[in-house]
């Protein structure tokens, strides 16, 4: 059974996007950039929602090929691209760079993906990673609190029937203050 990870940046109040889905408050250090792009490399399958499909999708296919691209954005560019990915949306009609698209129930196939063989699986995007939360298909929780409040905007967690306990795993600090916290999820 492959394990779940949900993993974003986060602001310090709690909140993935501020307020019309700004994500400028969340640039990464190079040593935050090289961990996100590691985990790009070691993730067997991406899961997206369609806003954060359309936001990755409009800069790194060709973000390699950007004047003064750095050697670290080159090597996140050629691992997103070949990292294979699921988006899951009923209104966007064409994925490529090796993904594949879902118009169905998110929960449904989320569970099928997990209970086939293959490397770990990241999610990814607010409203989907929500559905597998409420369905308590998340396994893992990787967040990357930046030190910043936005007041608003798309929160990280969302509204549960149900506790989720968990243990932490892992903390680690980057530069600029930013806290990683792993958690899994106990069972």
């Amino acid at each position: 059974m492959r394990k779940l990870t949900f993993a974003m940046n986060m602001s310090l109040d709690g909140y993935i996007a501020a307020p019309g889905d700004d994500l400028g408050w969340s640039v990464a250090s190079d040593e935050l950039f090289q961990w996100w792009s590691d985990r790009v490399d070691a993730t067997g399958l991406a899961l997206y929602g369609r806003k954060l499909w359309e936001t990755m999708s409009s800069h790194w296919p060709t973000a390699d090929k950007e004047p003064g691209a750095t050697p670290a954005a080159i090597e996140y560019a050629g691992r997103w691209r070949d990292m294979p990915k699921v988006v899951f949306s009923s209104t966007t009609s064409t994925v490529d760079w090796n993904t594949r698209l879902v118009t169905g129930d998110a929960v449904t196939e989320i569970t099928r993906l997990k209970a086939d063989d293959g490397g770990p699986m990241d999610i990814a995007g607010a409203t989907l990673a929500a559905a597998a939360m409420r369905a308590g298909l998340i396994d893992e929780y990787v967040i990357v609190t930046h030190p910043v409040l936005v007041g608003g905007g798309t929160p990280f967690f969302t509204a549960l029937d149900n506790w989720v306990n968990l243990s932490l795993a892992e903390t680690r600090t980057f530069p600029d203050g930013v806290l990683l916290t792993r958690y899994e999820t106990r069972r």
